[in-house]
């Protein structure tokens, strides 16, 4: 500091009270809300107007072997969707349709797929719903749809596909009969 200058005198900073303010309690915690699937559960016995089974298919060429399934479920007064989407041209389409198939009432799911058969295996990796795969053959197909068959019945462990034989649209739906009725 030089001479000329003098020091800034240092203002006293009044002590003011700061009052206390009572801390309000934390109301009770709420209780846990039930888990999505205990409520699902309890509407199974509930009668609806939607479907049970859905039945897709890679491609509109399966639909003459598919719609057994259709007639099937319909011969048994099951309510039933039929949907194309392809596991490789559609496979946001496809793992949509998987997730929201159990909030949609869906109960079992009939994928018919040839050649690489992908679409039974992609459902079942996106919903816990029982998926029934059906190998279909093509005028392409290795050994009257045995490359089909193969592709479903060898899923990896914890993505399980029920199979049934080569174009066996109809037996799908009997079996998921039976899983109805389980």
């Amino acid at each position: 500091m030089e001479e000329s200058e003098s020091p800034t005198p240092e203002v006293p900073t009044p002590k003011v009270p700061i009052p206390e303010v009572p801390i309000p309690e934390a109301p009770a915690p709420l209780a846990a809300p039930e888990v999505e699937t205990q409520v699902e559960h309890e509407f199974d016995d509930l009668e609806v107007d939607a479907p049970r089974v859905g039945i897709v298919m890679g491609s509109k060429s399966d639909m003459a072997v598919m719609e057994k399934a259709k007639k099937e479920l319909d011969d048994r007064s099951i309510l039933s969707e039929v949907r194309v989407m392809s596991a490789h041209r559609d496979p946001d389409v496809v793992t949509e349709y998987a997730r929201n198939a159990r909030g949609r009432g869906l109960r079992v799911i009939i994928a018919g797929a040839g050649l690489a058969a992908a679409l039974p295996g992609v459902v079942a990796a996106h919903t816990d719903l029982p998926v029934i795969g059906v190998p279909l053959t093509s005028s392409t197909s290795i050994a009257g749809g045995l490359d089909a068959l193969l592709a479903i019945a060898q899923m990896p462990p914890g993505v399980p596909v029920g199979c049934v034989g080569v174009d066996g649209a109809r037996n799908a739906a009997v079996l998921a009969a039976k899983i109805l009725d389980a």
